[in-house]
């Protein structure tokens, strides 16, 4: 049987947006349910994206649920989180967060740096000291708080975050892992340093797990894994245009190159989805705003439909749908 990994990266919201148009092309075009990957990988949005998954929440009532449209008629989960009232969110602007003062590094992180060079991530570092944010996360998930259950989500959902003490990553859900609620789990993976304030779990608090990599899909290395999708709204063709979030793609996208070169090195497939030109555009330079979220959507839908049809890619996309049979 073929084994298959899900990764979803961050983005705010427009790349919860982003997440669900790409999961309806490969459910409706190719017939690949995102819900039964043997492991799910969220990174910030894509942890919101992957919870819901692993809840039982279709493709299709994934991008329903994102523009407000009606839902099937048998997905209680979104209904119950569309009933719940969620706080409006100020815009994100960079700059505004960047300008704020830091705090200087502790001893943990100064010894993490001398002790682990070469795992040490000055950019992870740099986020985690950032002063912490006036928005609370945690109100934002407060439905899905209430939809979690004792267990862990089933099958591998793993979520990554950064360890605020040091700038470690950690993943939750995967083995050796603090042991989290997931409502506080996606809340750490999603607490964009300076716009959000951190999230406490157990003795420590985390930031958004994209401080570290905006997709972590190098954490499946090792996992036998035959082919690998990753969604990663904050990469793509940037080009050279100034401004702070080109520059943010153009840093993730080194990033997710080398994560996806560590995968095939060990011989996994792998099938990248990423927004091009015309999605960039749609998506704006606020990834918190919900103004154009149904363009995202069916850009996104698109674009990714006309990707997955090459025969390469289609290829490898049948062989992960077949493994269901």
């Amino acid at each position: 049987m073929t084994r298959v990994g899900l990764v979803l990266g961050g983005g705010g919201v427009v790349g919860q947006a982003y997440h669900s148009g790409v999961l309806a092309v490969l459910q409706n075009d190719v017939g690949f349910d995102a819900r039964t990957a043997d492991i799910i990988v969220g990174t910030s949005a894509g942890s919101i994206t992957g919870t819901l998954l692993r809840l039982g929440v279709s493709a299709e009532d994934l991008a329903a649920w994102t523009v407000k449209a009606p839902l099937s008629g048998n997905d209680d989960v979104l209904r119950q989180i569309a009933e719940a009232p969620i706080p409006e969110l100020a815009p994100l602007r960079p700059l505004e967060l960047i300008r704020r003062p830091m705090r200087l590094p502790g001893r943990h992180m100064v010894g993490r740096a001398l002790s682990r060079p070469l795992l040490f991530r000055p950019m992870a570092a740099g986020m985690a000291l950032m002063a912490p944010g006036r928005h609370d996360i945690l109100e934002q998930l407060a439905a899905l708080r209430e939809l979690e259950r004792p267990e862990w989500p089933q099958p591998d959902l793993w979520i990554c975050a950064v360890r605020r003490r040091d700038g470690r990553r950690v993943v939750f859900g995967r083995p050796g892992a603090p042991e989290a609620p997931i409502h506080r789990a996606v809340g750490a993976s999603c607490a964009v340093p300076g716009y959000f304030a951190p999230v406490r779990i157990g003795r420590h608090s985390y930031v958004d797990g994209g401080a570290h990599s905006p997709t972590n899909a190098a954490v499946l290395r090792g996992r036998q894994l035959d082919v690998v999708i990753v969604l990663a709204p904050m990469s793509g063709p940037a080009g050279w245009r100034p401004g702070v979030l080109p520059s943010v793609r153009r840093y993730s996208d080194r990033l997710l190159r080398r994560e996806v070169r560590a995968l095939e090195a060990e011989g996994v497939r792998t099938v990248v989805f990423t927004p091009g030109p015309g999605e960039q555009q749609v998506m704006g330079n606020d990834m918190m705003s919900r103004a154009r979220l149904d363009e995202v959507i069916q850009q996104s839908f698109l674009t990714a439909g006309a990707y997955a049809s090459t025969s390469e890619v289609a290829g490898l996309l049948r062989s992960a749908a077949r493994r269901e049979e």
